[in-house]
């Protein structure tokens, strides 16, 4: 487990999220899922359905990462566009993938219309992509040097990553603990300013809420070295205490 902080790019497609018609479920899940593999999730951008736009995002995002992820535009319809906007950001032809062939083949035998020409178009790649198992609708994820073309339902890119689970090389985890106290972010801001900088390897992240008529902050401590974060976690504690504050580990 390297030191070292691996960091991954996400560009989300599709003009349904722009339009507000569809609410993105996927950011959640693979930030979440990266802080499993020791991977940070470094910057998103949503683009439409627009091959320009997602050639600019994916080439600035996949440069600037270790790892690119891809959400929506693999499925067999005229605005499913990712595949080729990739190949075009990499500068590589699109093939039809024969494993992703026969893959379809076998999944589409014996349903209505077989395995039909916008069908086969789910078996389109970038020329020399890997294919990412999808145990839920049959048509393959996409691996393609250090980029990664998902689905856009959620579920089923669940389980592509879940086909990626330990594939990738990462660093230690990120993990985090909670403080909450019934105090006006502002009113700790030195506070927590002080306690962030005396551990380097610690970040304090402070969110504001308004309950029951009173105002009040939870305190997220995030670290990859579980040493450090409590160390940070008890500065911060005792710091509060001695302010006369009263504070709920684990967040209010």
């Amino acid at each position: 487990m390297s030191e070292r902080i691996y960091t991954a790019g996400l560009v989300v497609i599709g003009d349904e999220i722009l339009s507000g018609r569809t609410h993105d479920k996927n950011i959640a899940q693979v930030a979440s899922w990266l802080q499993v593999q020791g991977i940070r999730l470094a910057e998103v951008r949503v683009v439409s359905d627009d091959i320009e736009k997602i050639v600019v995002a994916v080439n600035a995002l996949r440069e600037d990462n270790d790892y690119l992820f891809t959400t929506g535009g693999i499925g067999p319809t005229h605005d499913d566009i990712t595949v080729d906007a990739v190949a075009q950001a990499l500068g590589v032809d699109v093939v039809i993938h024969p494993d992703a062939r026969a893959i379809l083949e076998r999944y589409y035998e014996g349903k209505p219309g077989g395995l039909n020409e916008a069908r086969l178009r789910m078996a389109r790649v970038p020329d020399g992509a890997e294919l990412i198992p999808n145990q839920k609708s049959g048509a393959p994820g996409i691996k393609v040097g250090n980029v990664h073309l998902m689905a856009g339902v959620p579920h089923i890119t669940a389980g592509m990553l879940d086909a990626l689970t330990g594939t990738l090389e990462g660093g230690a985890p990120l993990i985090s603990e909670t403080v909450g106290c019934w105090i006006p972010e502002s009113e700790v801001a030195d506070l927590l300013r002080e306690t962030e900088q005396a551990h380097e390897t610690c970040q304090i992240g402070s969110y504001p809420f308004f309950r029951d008529g009173k105002v009040g902050a939870n305190f997220v401590i995030r670290s990859t070295s579980e040493d450090d974060l409590k160390s940070c976690v008890d500065t911060l504690c005792d710091g509060l205490g001695t302010a006369g504050l009263d504070f709920t580990p684990g967040g209010i």
